[in-house]
């Protein structure tokens, strides 16, 4: 009673079939597909160490490399986004 057997397996993959169709569980499984290939491509892109360059809207005097201490952390000025 605790396992399912192939008959099971059968009834329950048509009842699913009959509840969405197959169009629609085709749009999902391509749906998911492409999540966990952004996923993978995702985690790849994060193990790369590349430096991304951040201008500031005002104009603030470079740091000269010397006097910077972690060069991993990127330090930015936040606004407050005004609501209407």
């Amino acid at each position: 009673m605790g396992s399912m057997s192939g008959v099971h397996w059968l009834i329950l993959l048509v009842v699913v079939i009959l509840i969405f169709g197959t169009k629609k569980l085709s749009n999902m499984g391509s749906d998911i597909g492409k999540a966990v290939k952004g996923f993978k491509d995702g985690i790849k892109d994060g193990d790369d160490t590349t430096t991304t360059t951040v201008t500031p809207s005002t104009s603030v005097p470079p740091v000269p490399p010397s006097q910077v201490a972690d060069k991993t952390t990127i330090d930015v000025e936040t606004r407050e986004k005004s609501r209407h």
